[in-house]
Formats: structure tokens, sequence, C-alpha cells
């Protein structure tokens, strides 16, 4: 995230005041004045969203929680990035385990617990299967090359 934050200020012409790394990066942080903007979860700010102005979102569509804050993508469609999780196997996992780990994987993302998470801290929880994973993972990997000549 840091880093798209930054090559989002290089491509829109502006430059941050400072940059610093912090233990946490919370409501406290914001609330103590260490920092004016930061790049956190969601999760750690719920306690105080309600006092908070979301700038942008890492994530390849809109959170529901706040709505009003655009995507990376939307600002700049050269550094469009989504913060992601994902399920990893070693390369000699026979494909019947595969396929059992990624229909419990599925099913799991799809039921009504994971999706009350979702609803309740505005985490996006979807399932891509080992193709649309490679996909997205050859895809960040061309925007964080552009990123990193940015950067440099």
């Amino acid at each position: 995230p840091t880093q798209v934050t930054k090559a989002y200020a290089r491509n829109a012409g502006f430059e941050w005041g400072s940059d610093a790394a912090f233990d946490a990066v919370d409501c406290n942080t914001l609330a103590s004045g260490d920092a004016d903007v930061i790049n956190t979860t969601l999760q750690l700010v719920l306690p105080c969203l309600d006092q908070l102005k979301v700038l942008v979102s890492i994530t390849d569509e809109r959170i529901p929680l706040v709505p009003d804050a655009p995507t990376i993508g939307e600002l700049d469609p050269a550094l469009n990035l989504a913060l992601w999780n994902g399920l990893f196997v070693t390369k000699d996992t026979p494909q019947d385990v595969r396929d059992k780990i990624a229909a419990v994987a599925e099913k799991t993302m799809a039921s009504d617990r994971a999706q009350a998470i979702a609803k309740e801290t505005g985490a996006l929880v979807y399932w891509q299967d080992a193709d649309e994973s490679a996909a997205r993972i050859a895809t960040d990997i061309d925007t964080m090359a552009r990123i990193g000549k940015l950067l440099n």
C-alpha cells in the first residue's frame, strides 16, 4: 500500500510532507497527531470510522462501509491494484487434495458467516479459482513493476 500511495502522489503531482513507519496504524495514530494520513486496514479504524475520511481504497471495488471512497484504479488506472489474501500449497500437492481445499474454501467464502463478517468489517470476501488467481498475480506483478520504475 505504501508504494501505491507514493506512486499515486507522483502521478498526481504532489509530494507527501514526510514518510514514517509506525508500530500500529489505527485510530490512535491519527488521534495523537502522529500522522495526518495513514495507510491501514479498515478493520483497524472501525472504532473511529465516523471521525475519518477514507481517501482511497486499494481494492477492486468500492468498500460498502465507505462507498464514497474511490478505488485506486478509479483515480489512476495505471495503479489499479487490490490487496488480497490467498491459499497456497506446495507444487507437489496432489490435484485431488488441491481440489478438496478449493471446494471447502469456495463454500466457506460464500457462507452466510463469511458474508456477515464482510458486511460488518468492510472486508471484501470472495473466491477466485487457481486460474483467476494466477491471472491476478501476473497483473499485479506488472503493476508493481510500473510502480517500481515510477519510484526509482
